[in-house]
């Protein structure tokens, strides 16, 4: 893995919606994130987001950039479609990656991007925010508490604002088998990654959901089989839902307001005959508390892989991002979602 050069990361980012001003608003919580380069496939684009954020340097041309010597690392923030392609170029031009979530379009895409970390030497990693916050850690480091783990339980629907375009005729990019998106690979991924991460692979998959005209899912209900465990996850693009994520045991519960964003966290011990007639569980805040942007996580545990010459975290590891893929593959498999990406591997 080649030397850097004091303690500053300097990173390009390509992609300039939304997400990547998220993503820069917590980095810059990090003294060691510079931010230096932009690339865009419109000069005009790229020279807006320079200015919006003092960028010095611009770009139009991916490899142009992944090929200059300013740069120590990338974000890559486009359609999923193109997080395999983009992250080994970068790759094999000794630039680490940290690509957002999902980490490729499908399993065998990721294991062409693994073994190219493996193979260049450079520092990996899928930018899934929420499993490396604080109160992810107090999940973690509460768990034992709640006894013999018996069911995960997680949610995440929330209607699509391009939603109403889509049935109005319009084939948006969030609704695009093209680009490798639908429910499952926008926010599906949320309740499932936490999973893997707490509980490893799963014994047996089993999937139901709704299927848009385009041919991706605008929803699902995944069933999961755990040794001793269940896991139940619900998903959707075009219905609202408040249920929080449970960790369900024999002797309590953690509960997590929002998979997405874990704002809070309790946990509430199982009554006992004890307890009394008519009482309810207390729940015990077990929420970390911290001022810091919540995707500035992710940034710090990506610089401190670079910084120690580790190739992948521990907790957004390899394994885990493979994982949820292959999870997230038979789950399409079972509901008739492909993406052309698919064809790349079995239709020759």
């Amino acid at each position: 893995m080649k030397n850097i050069h004091g303690r500053k990361i300097r990173f390009g980012v390509i992609g300039t919606n939304f997400i990547t001003d998220w993503v820069i608003a917590g980095a810059r919580q990090d003294e060691r994130f510079e931010l230096v380069a932009i690339c865009s496939r419109k000069q005009e684009t790229a020279d807006a987001f320079a200015s919006k954020y003092g960028i010095s340097h611009t770009f139009t041309s991916l490899e142009e950039m992944a090929k200059s010597s300013l740069i120590d690392a990338i974000y890559i923030a486009t359609p999923n479609f193109l997080h395999a392609e983009q992250s080994i170029l970068c790759m094999s031009h000794g630039k680490h990656v940290l690509c957002e979530k999902p980490l490729a379009a499908n399993a065998p895409d990721a294991r062409q991007m693994i073994a190219a970390s493996s193979r260049y030497g450079v520092t990996l990693m899928e930018a899934m925010k929420p499993t490396l916050t604080p109160n992810f850690l107090a999940v973690q480091q509460n768990l034992h508490r709640v006894g013999e783990i018996r069911r995960y339980f997680s949610s995440y629907c929330q209607y699509s604002s391009r939603y109403d375009r889509f049935k109005a005729g319009d084939l948006v990019n969030a609704f695009n088998p093209e680009l490798a998106n639908g429910a499952i690979m926008d926010i599906g991924i949320y309740t499932i990654y936490p999973m893997v991460v707490l509980f490893g692979r799963p014994e047996r998959v089993d999937a139901s959901g709704i299927l848009l005209p385009s041919g991706v899912d605008g929803q699902g209900a995944v069933n999961f089989l755990y040794e001793g465990m269940n896991a139940t996850v619900l998903y959707a693009k075009i219905a609202d839902s408040c249920l929080p994520t449970e960790i369900q045991g024999e002797a309590g519960m953690i509960t997590l307001n929002k998979i997405n964003h874990i704002g809070e966290v309790h946990f509430s011990a199982r009554l006992t005959p004890a307890s009394g007639k008519g009482q309810k569980p207390k729940a015990e805040d077990i929420s970390a508390l911290t001022n810091r942007d919540e995707y500035f996580y992710e940034v710090s545990e990506f610089i401190d892989l670079i910084l120690t010459n580790r190739r992948e975290s521990a907790i957004n590891s390899h394994e885990n991002s493979l994982i949820t893929l292959e999870i997230i593959d038979e789950v399409r498999r079972q509901l008739g979602v492909i993406y052309p990406q698919d064809c790349q591997h079995t239709c020759d």
